[in-house]
């Protein structure tokens, strides 16, 4: 979304904001079609994609005298994004944890240096999940991987759901805090791009 980010997005949001429907009609027809892709991409059903959409224009239009938005691209992504994580919360869909760590890079686009530190952050990630200890590690697959509930972790590991769940815990803690510094280069390229 960043490449397409356009001079005229602040002129067009201040018109929206005081109610101009023209202005909101450009907006929407320059955005439609990557806000509706970035949806599709993480739910692969276009009838789905297609509400969420709809609904973070509609909320643009009702919300319009108290938004204050000064990157449209990054507001329209973090809102497809987290619109995608409400709705597998509501359907109980597992989250594979790759694409919850990996989300914001896909923001920087395929420009070079986003291109290299989505490698690396991927080759650490999967360098740190190897690294757990075996009973940690197979209980991180099998819930993030595989989408099996703590319980069914349990049940397969003949251990109490309370172990897991801390198990669990543990492993996320874990890569949190080592998977930080890549965290913080993201953040880094994502104000050095703008």
């Amino acid at each position: 979304m960043v490449e397409i980010y356009h001079d005229q997005d602040g002129i067009l949001l201040r018109k929206i904001s005081e109610g101009n429907a023209q202005a909101f009609n450009t907006l929407y027809e320059r955005y439609w079609e990557v806000v509706f892709t970035s949806a599709f991409k993480r739910l692969n059903n276009r009838d789905k994609a297609k509400d969420i959409t709809q609904d973070i224009f509609a909320n643009l239009w009702m919300k319009r005298e108290a938004l204050q938005i000064e990157n449209l691209p990054a507001y329209l992504y973090t809102s497809v994004r987290n619109r995608v994580l409400n709705l597998f919360e509501k359907e109980k869909r597992y989250i594979p944890f790759e694409q919850l760590l990996s989300a914001n890079l896909e923001f920087y686009g395929e420009r070079a240096d986003a291109v290299a530190l989505r490698h690396e952050f991927l080759n650490a990630y999967k360098a740190l999940v190897e690294s757990l200890p075996l009973q940690r590690r197979k209980i991180f697959k099998y819930y993030y991987d595989e989408g099996l509930s703590t319980e069914e972790i349990a049940r397969k590991l003949g251990l109490s759901r309370k172990t897991v769940q801390n198990q669990l815990g543990t492993a996320v803690t874990h890569l949190r805090a080592n998977l930080s510094h890549l965290f913080f280069l993201m953040i880094l390229l994502g104000t050095m791009s703008h």
